[in-house]
């Protein structure tokens, strides 16, 4: 389970639909249905349940496995950023100042040769 996998989720929630999630995340249809397989056989259940029926009758949900799974990945994502975000005070010492700074490539000034 990572940041793919949860949005995906969380986009099945939104869209009810593998197809249409996995469209709003510039993914395949063959894609998203091979993600949902994975997790739904790497869980002690199915995280979700998708309906056949296509345009009218068909349609895809998040089990109750598949709610609390997303639900605590978030919270887990939560807290560790929350604990991350306290170690980068000790970075700030560390950092070049902006005159210091090694300029990004698209800043540093063309070298004219003489010619």
């Amino acid at each position: 389970m990572g940041p793919g996998k949860a949005e995906l989720l969380a986009a099945i929630r939104k869209t009810g639909s593998i197809m249409a999630a996995g469209k709003s995340m510039n993914m395949s249809y063959r894609r998203a249905w091979l993600l949902v397989d994975v997790m739904n056989r790497s869980f002690a259940e199915p995280l979700v349940h998708a309906a056949k029926g296509g345009r009218h009758g068909g349609g895809t949900v998040l089990t109750p496995m598949g709610e609390q799974v997303l639900e605590q990945y978030l919270k887990m994502v939560d807290a560790v950023n929350h604990s991350a975000n306290a170690y980068l005070p000790l970075f700030s010492g560390l950092m070049a100042t902006k005159q210091d700074a090694i300029p990004l490539e698209d800043e540093i000034p063309e070298q004219r040769t003489a010619g």
